[in-house]
């Protein structure tokens, strides 16, 4: 009899985990609670799956033999209650795909600097010449890709959530950029949970792997005394430390350092600029050399890298004053690294849903550097208690427009407006992604 596979969610995650089931001769349902964007449902529809949306025909899911969860669903929300009542195992879409490949997996995790370095390491690797597919949080779905496409390599940016469904899975490349306060109201407000979620990235590493992490992250340092991996440890800081692999010297020159290739290139020849972007750098080259791309090519491609969009991205110069699109920090580390890039003379843009988030991290460095913060959200009260009196100015709006209006009538030429919101965009907007662009277009309009 055919495996019973039941997808919860219509995403890109599940409609490739339903595309690579039908494909193993599999019996797929898929079931979305809200509504499946128009370009999924077609998908289903061409591939004779079936599915549902709007609710969940619990009866057909709770027959399932396994159930396969979109990343986006809490393990607290009804139906998955009820699955774990009646011990329907329930995986991820990368643990399910990881079931059907033997290519060599460079997984990429962290609570800021995921998708700059899943990008920057795609980037090395495919201006080499190596196979590579792009997945995870960023890219296709990694089980469509294993159905529909034949790579070598993935390099997949995997968040908590992500991690959380994943059991088997093994990374042969497993990197860890840092851990700060992320999601924790999807973890009962207690870090060690998060923390936990985190570090399943190593789970299932063998001597032959190989894991890299920041050498100076304290909540990283701190798991690593709790728990072990038999994989080569790679670990990377600012300036040379015992042991680090990636590292600054005394020329100003970036040193990689591995069993397979070592490298320098000149610090002020990297396309990304900020500490942050540093150690991105760092990650990523370290991988590329682990996985013996050509030294050429690796510092080919660190010096030529583009960015990523709604991540420290430049949007325009109007009257003097520079605006920076970073709507995809949604958490206050996210920003602590951006004002870290920052000059003096910053007017901040914060705000949206919060998400347990605790500001003191961030209130040295908007001493030093913001004149201004512009709250913009449904609610500010939370922002408004904790900033006021620490700026000379805050204000308080409730859309996109009114914030980007307030902040062009208070900046003079010389400072920066700075996008950088702390927060989930779903108070105002659908995604991080539809906050930045509406600042784009609200910022394009002022010219």
């Amino acid at each position: 009899m055919n495996k019973k596979i039941v997808v919860l969610g219509g995403g890109e995650s599940g409609v490739g985990a339903a595309i690579l089931a039908k494909d193993k001769g599999m019996d797929v349902f898929l079931s979305d609670y809200g509504k499946i964007a128009p370009h999924y449902k077609q998908q289903l529809i061409d591939e004779g799956i079936a599915w549902e949306e709007g609710g969940h025909d619990e009866s057909r899911i709770l027959a399932a033999d396994e159930v396969i969860k979109s990343p986006g669903i809490a393990p607290t929300a009804p139906i998955m209650v009820k699955i774990a009542e009646r011990g329907i195992p329930v995986i991820s879409e990368i643990e399910f795909a990881g079931r059907y490949t033997d290519a060599k997996m460079v997984c990429i995790t962290g609570s800021n600097g995921k998708t700059t370095t899943t990008l920057l390491t795609y980037h090395i690797l495919k201006n080499a010449g190596i196979n590579v597919g792009l997945a995870g949080n960023v890219g296709s779905s990694l089980a469509l890709q294993v159905a529909r496409e034949h790579h070598d390599v993935y390099v997949i940016e995997l968040s908590s959530f992500q991690l959380e469904n994943m059991y088997e899975f093994k990374a042969n490349i497993a990197v860890m950029l840092n851990i700060t306060p992320d999601h924790l109201d999807r973890y009962d407000y207690k870090m060690q949970n998060y923390v936990n979620a985190k570090f399943r990235i190593i789970r299932n590493l063998t001597p032959e792997d190989a894991f890299i992490f920041w050498q100076d992250d304290p909540v990283i340092q701190a798991q690593l005394r709790q728990v072990t991996t038999e994989a080569r440890m790679y670990p990377f800081s600012e300036h040379l430390e015992k042991d680090v692999d990636a590292y600054i010297d005394a020329d100003d020159e970036l040193v990689l350092n591995t069993s397979h290739t070592s490298l320098k290139m000149p610090r002020n020849h990297l396309a990304l600029h900020g500490l942050h972007n540093l150690y991105n750098s760092m990650a990523a080259g370290l991988s590329a050399c682990l996985l013996d791309i050509r030294k050429e090519d690796i510092r080919r491609a660190l010096e030529d890298f583009e960015g990523v969009e709604h991540r420290l991205e430049y949007v325009a110069t109007v009257n003097g004053v520079r605006y920076i699109n970073d709507s995809k920090a949604t958490n206050v580390n996210s920003c602590w690294y951006a004002l870290e890039s920052m000059p003096k003379g910053v007017v901040l843009i914060l705000g949206g849903k919060d998400k347990g988030n605790d500001y003191t991290e961030i209130e040295s460095l908007v001493k030093e550097k913001v004149k201004a913060i512009v709250c913009m959200g449904k609610d500010n009260a939370k922002l408004l208690d904790f900033f006021t009196g620490k700026v000379d100015a805050i204000y308080d709006t409730h859309s996109l427009q009114d914030a980007v209006d307030t902040c062009a009538a208070i900046a003079a030429s010389g400072d920066t407006v700075l996008l950088s919101p702390c927060c989930a965009s779903f108070d105002l907007f659908s995604s991080y992604e539809d906050r930045g662009r509406q600042f784009k277009d609200a910022v394009k309009r002022l010219k």
